[in-house]
């Protein structure tokens, strides 16, 4: 059954002010579900966090909306007001959607092996596989399927989803969240060459992962070759993202779904990194550092900022077209420079 929330209730839980703008009665209006400003409807709270939706904003059918004090003449609907209304709005689903319950136990198909001692307050599901030499936090939440090989250490109130794999002797801290299908310390790709065939070079270094740490489905971060594979705390990792051996990401960095981080790159704390980003290996990239969407990085970046390496969308000829000129941009500027030289030479011939 839903819960309801006034506004005040809400207030006193998350901080920020009631404003009840016109309504009476407002201060004691009852909410039960979150929405977007288009889709809402009577009994939602949406937020509002940008003025390009000013019109959908004047046009919601929401009971309430959440937003910055400096908007809060942009609407009449009841409002709480805060600083920062998206971050907000991620609290208040939270509240209003609580996490599931779990009752400790361990799945009589689950397999434990040798000197793994296992907490009191634990969640293990069904054909989990659980290696030798394993350490468990307090109420670690363990998915059906999931196979965590030996020496692992898994801190407080970490959650593997459904068939996680966690290789060996990898480090998680507590409060992580890896979701289904993600593989944490799989070999690292390296190779040496010698006559023509290719040596797999052992890797033997670790991954360790800090505290509050979420990993998307079908992500993968690969142990190192000699040192650690490290992900710091807070990072948040989206789905389908390759993290090659021996990266380091920085703290409460955040990055998008399909990017590819090649072997040995250091990524400062705090970045968010786009969507279908390519971060070459060996790089280093300070904090604070924003990365567009679908960029290419292929030299270390020095200084915060925004950075981009992608061509708009075109049709196809076009695009052929702008390729071309591309690759001949050279050959123009010489031939620019030739011609302001001509023309410089042609002014002073005239002056003379």
């Amino acid at each position: 059954m839903a819960q309801h929330f006034t506004l005040q209730e809400i207030v006193a839980s998350l901080g920020g002010q009631v404003d009840i703008g016109t309504h009476t009665d407002a201060a004691t209006l009852k909410v039960s579900r979150l929405a977007s400003l288009a889709q809402a409807q009577s009994g939602a709270i949406a937020f509002f966090n940008d003025t390009k939706y000013t019109q959908s904003l004047q046009a919601t059918q929401a009971a309430a909306v959440i937003l910055r004090p400096e908007h809060r003449h942009l609407t009449m609907l009841p409002c709480i007001l805060t600083d920062n209304p998206y971050a907000y709005f991620a609290k208040l689903s939270a509240l209003m959607n609580p996490p599931r319950q779990y009752v400790s136990h361990v799945h009589a198909s689950a397999a434990i092996g040798f000197d793994t001692h296992l907490p009191s307050e634990l969640t293990v599901d069904a054909m989990v596989s659980i290696g030798d030499r394993v350490k468990l936090g307090r109420d670690v939440r363990i998915g059906a399927g999931c196979v965590i090989e030996d020496d692992v250490t898994i801190g407080a109130h970490t959650v593997l989803e459904p068939r996680v794999v966690v290789k060996h002797g990898t480090v998680i801290g507590s409060h992580c969240h890896l979701f289904s299908g993600c593989v944490i310390g799989n070999d690292g790709f390296g190779y040496a060459e010698e006559q023509g065939q290719w040596v797999k070079i052992p890797q033997i270094g670790r991954v360790v992962i800090g505290d509050h740490v979420d990993i998307g489905a079908n992500t993968t971060v690969d142990r190192g070759a000699l040192d650690d594979t490290v992900i710091e705390d807070g990072v948040k990792l989206d789905n389908l993202i390759q993290v090659a051996h021996n990266v380091r990401i920085g703290a409460h960095t955040v990055i998008a779904g399909c990017v590819g981080i090649a072997g040995s790159a250091v990524i400062g704390a705090h970045c968010k990194i786009g969507g279908a980003a390519m971060i070459l290996g060996h790089l280093h990239i300070v904090d604070g550092v924003t990365i567009s969407p679908g960029s290419m990085i292929m030299r270390s970046i020095q200084q915060v900022g925004t950075y981009t390496a992608l061509m708009p969308f075109q049709k196809h000829e076009d695009w052929l077209r702008t390729a071309a000129n591309i690759r001949h941009l050279e050959q123009h500027n010489l031939k620019l420079k030739q011609l302001e030289q001509a023309i410089s030479n042609i002014q002073k011939h005239s002056e003379d």
